[in-house]
């Protein structure tokens, strides 16, 4: 499997200036193009112009944004060139199914992937903008029934990373059940729960590195025992054993080929920071 060139960053939702700053110090210049993608959001126009806002405070001199939708089509050819000399692509919140629904599958989508893969560019995204980064996300399992049976959705994602289900806002709405469920019925995928202002930096497709002041939760299933989804009705609870959990915060990685957690080295994060 060819490893991409680009970064990912998914942040959990909640105050995105830490995201934003990152982006600035360690990943652009003042002269990189950066451009929002408003489709997740219902108010297009004020969130995206925030954003424009809050980059160019931190000096970013070249920030545009783009709504997709059922009256803006995704392959015009504005949108093809603008995306085509982008270094950075921010998704925003709001509904990840909106992101699927008018962005997925167009010519748009499949030269941010080409990008991805192939160049040294960074895809962001914060709350819906990081659930909708794997090739599957989940939509739907409020807190309180998502350890029952059949009451968690997912759905096809925007597949820049493979088998990794995003979830946001993770600690702050008790979503603990709802990864612990779709982990355990596909075990070749690794859950990542986002904490509120918290995040990670995916690199080569593989190495997961924590920012930010909350947690970030791993649920790894392949090396559960038993469980009864087989079994049971909808609706009726699930039962799990040996279901594998990592809680990791800033300063902390883990590896999602090998399932691997590990500490930084301090002399890894000053080399880090010093290039």
């Amino acid at each position: 499997m060819q490893v991409p060139n680009g970064t990912l960053i998914a942040l959990g939702g909640g105050d995105d200036d830490g995201l934003l700053r990152l982006i600035r110090s360690e990943l652009c210049s003042s002269n990189s193009h950066i451009e929002v993608i408003t489709t997740a959001t219902l108010e297009p126009m004020e969130s995206g112009q925030a954003y424009k806002e809050a980059f160019e405070e931190l000096g970013c001199q070249s920030v545009r944004f783009m709504h997709i939708d059922e009256d803006n089509e995704p392959d015009k050819p504005e949108y093809l060139s603008r995306i085509a000399k982008a270094e950075v692509i921010f998704f925003t919140g709001g509904n990840q199914l909106r992101l699927k629904e008018f962005l997925a599958g167009s010519q748009l989508h499949q030269l941010m992937q080409r990008r991805y893969q192939e160049e040294e560019i960074t895809i962001a995204g914060t709350s819906a903008g990081a659930a909708a980064m794997s090739d599957r996300m989940i939509y739907e399992g409020h807190s309180y029934h998502s350890l029952q049976k059949g009451e968690v959705k997912t759905t096809n994602g925007l597949s820049f990373i493979q088998n990794v289900f995003i979830d946001t806002h993770f600690t702050e709405r008790g979503r603990f059940g709802r990864l612990a469920h779709v982990v355990t019925k596909r075990p070749e995928f690794i859950g990542i729960g986002l904490g509120e202002e918290t995040g990670i930096i995916i690199t080569g497709g593989n190495h997961v590195e924590v920012f930010g002041n909350g947690v970030v939760t791993i649920m790894d299933g392949s090396h559960v025992r038993y469980s009864n989804l087989d079994e049971v009705e909808e609706g009726e609870p699930i039962a799990i054993e040996n279901l594998v959990m990592h809680l990791l915060v800033e300063g902390h990685e883990y590896c999602l080929s090998d399932r691997h957690f590990r500490k930084i080295s301090q002399q890894k994060r000053k080399t880090s920071s010093e290039t």
